[in-house]
């Protein structure tokens, strides 16, 4: 069985697999820190809610079996220790068999939560971690050579995640076409990041270069993943350069990092070699024959799989970061199709006095990733996933984003519960919870070069109107 398998592949192998089993124990360490405002049994949008109207063959998951808080953060802890142990090296210590069921123990657990999360787990990076992680069970450990045809299995992948972004630009907003798009994401983006301001501030024209070079990086550069070698790795290194900027400028939990990992993955030896200084690779042995097996099988499946993200991407109807089965396998990639010229965000405020006047004093609750304060400079979050944060950005744009947890999460403030308190960077209410909470919309754009020398500010707001009248218990 060697030319089932290729040594050429061992380090992007190796690279891959610790990188990934990181993202996988930032995504545990993500669940078990927040699950219990968002999705607990006495969260916004409780799993035992949701297992009662969703069939397991619809939402397949643990806790459709058994669910409590005690079980969820178990399961948690459990994915992130294993998965601790997974990038230390466990897997090279025990046999192949045994290595295959730790990657499928940790997408299993990690497939339970997605698909009780809801809305709060409705991101394409959660699938891209599910398929990624699925593959990641069939390349083997350093006791086999990596299998050419689960090698090609994460070309294809990078190239559904590249292409499906270059096309669903496109196919959108007139702004990808005319090439003006970054006049205005930088700052209108969901969370921005520390260098955000500075990118947003680059001249105009070298903005045009930037969108001008992304439709390049993500319509052309990934044929060349399918081509030989040389060619594949530069093809990979371009896409691992232009995912790298959109870490710099932006926080998108590990979506990016999980798509550096995959193109690692095409890079093979002697191309690493001519550029960085390069271990010699260790004694690979062929595949066995069951170890083969499962490989084809697992390929038969993807190919199988692959009709509906292949079909979406030809369709002028094209889908954005959608599943086409309940195991998120083989799913459609792609965002921005549509870019905000505009940035508004939702400010909730709280006050302790027991009647509304015209004099009350509103004091401001502080997000640990949204924009609030015009004098915080954004923070660097990613890889790991803020999800209120994030939600808050659709809040924003639409309150029918936010309907089915907004006003849960009012009532949590008026409570002062310490778990949805734990969400957030300040609460201005520490010793006890407020009378009345209301939320207001601002318009936020990035301050000018001179509003920051001169005033320290990163933001200036403006207020838009009302988005929550005053709430309390009360009512």
């Amino acid at each position: 069985m060697a030319s089932f398998t290729e040594s050429e592949y061992w380090l992007g192998r190796l690279v891959f697999q610790h990188g990934l089993a990181v993202i996988y124990l930032i995504a545990f360490l993500s669940a078990a820190r927040q699950f219990r405002a968002l999705i607990g049994a006495r969260g916004m949008l409780p799993v035992p809610r949701f297992v009662r109207r969703v069939s397991f063959r619809s939402a397949p998951s643990l806790f459709q079996l058994h669910y409590s808080d005690r079980y969820f953060a178990a399961v948690a802890w459990s994915g992130a220790a294993l998965s601790a142990a997974v990038a230390a090296g466990a897997l090279n210590l025990v046999p192949l068999w045994a290595s295959m069921l730790m990657w499928l123990v940790l997408w299993v657990l990690y497939l339970s939560i997605v698909n009780v999360g809801q809305t709060w787990y409705a991101f394409g990076w959660e699938s891209l971690l599910l398929e990624a992680g699925f593959l990641a069970i069939f390349l083997g450990n350093d006791r086999v050579a990596p299998p050419v045809l689960v090698l090609w299995l994460a070309r294809w992948l990078v190239f559904r995640v590249e292409f499906g972004a270059g096309l669903i630009k496109m196919r959108g907003d007139s702004c990808w076409r005319d090439l003006t798009c970054l006049y205005y994401h930088h700052e209108t983006q969901p969370m921005p990041g520390p260098l955000s301001w500075f990118f947003h501030r680059l001249p105009r024209p070298l903005h045009r270069v930037e969108v001008a070079a992304n439709h390049f990086a993500q319509l052309v550069v990934p044929w060349g993943l399918f081509a030989p070698q040389p060619v594949a790795s530069v093809a990979a290194a371009c896409i691992i350069v232009t995912q790298l900027w959109l870490v710099l400028s932006g926080n998108f939990a590990w979506l990016n990092w999980v798509t550096i990992l995959l193109a690692a993955t095409v890079i093979d030896g002697s191309s690493a070699a001519a550029v960085l200084p390069v271990p010699n690779p260790p004694a690979l042995s062929p595949a066995p024959p069951w170890f083969a097996g499962l490989v084809i099988a697992c390929t038969v499946g993807v190919v199988i799989l692959s009709y509906w993200p292949a079909r979406n991407l030809i369709s002028k109807q094209q889908r954005m970061n959608a599943s086409f089965n309940p195991l998120h396998l083989v799913n459609t990639y792609g965002a921005f199709g549509n870019i905000g010229r505009t940035r508004e965000e939702v400010v909730f405020e709280g006050t302790d006095e027991a009647e509304i006047t015209e004099q009350t004093h509103w004091q401001e609750y502080e997000f640990k990733g949204k924009p609030g304060d015009p004098r915080r400079l954004p923070r660097q979050w990613a890889p790991y996933h803020l999800r209120l944060d994030w939600l808050m950005w659709f809040a924003a744009i639409s309150p029918a984003y936010a309907r089915g947890w907004l006003l849960a999460f009012v009532e949590r403030l008026l409570r002062n519960d310490p778990a949805t308190l734990r969400l957030l960077r300040r609460c201005p209410f520490p010793d006890a919870p407020p009378t009345y909470v209301r939320a207001r919309i601002y318009l936020y754009r990035f301050a000018t070069r001179a509003e920051l020398r001169h005033e320290r500010t990163w933001w200036h707001r403006t207020l838009v109107g009302e988005y929550l009248p005053p709430m309390t218990l009360a009512q």
